[in-house]
């Protein structure tokens, strides 16, 4: 199974990052913008519809809200992966904090897209709170 780990030191504080990383409604206007381009929550709140810039769009369960320890876990369900499971956490560093983003997939043979797109993302929130 590939494991990607990505992390990238925002200028902004953790509780500001996470305020946008837990509204998981508002990815395209609140976190990573250009990015993503829309975002729809399921009825229930336990899902979201997620279309990225590029045109590709996925089902996100959301599986995991720690506000305790500014984590966010989904897993995206459908499509082309067999298996994929995903984190975001951000951390208090220095005046401001540390975002990381870890993604384990299946099969192999996609971890170089993905990384790719985590790149992408990780470059829109670094625009997002420069």
């Amino acid at each position: 199974m590939a494991s990607i780990q990505k992390h990238v030191v925002l200028p902004a504080s953790a509780e500001q990052v996470w305020d946008a990383l837990c509204d998981v409604g508002a990815l395209p206007t609140r976190l990573v913008p250009g990015f993503v381009s829309r975002t729809e929550l399921e009825p229930d709140g336990r899902a979201r519809r997620v279309t990225f810039a590029n045109g590709m769009v996925a089902r996100e369960l959301i599986v995991t809200i720690d506000a305790a320890a500014r984590r966010l876990v989904w897993s995206s369900v459908g499509g082309r992966m067999s298996h994929h499971n995903a984190s975001a956490q951000v951390f208090p560093e220095g005046s401001g904090c540390r975002f990381v983003w870890i993604a384990d997939l299946l099969p192999d043979e996609l971890a170089p897209a993905i990384a790719g797109m985590m790149d992408q993302g990780l470059s829109a929130i670094s625009q997002k709170f420069a």
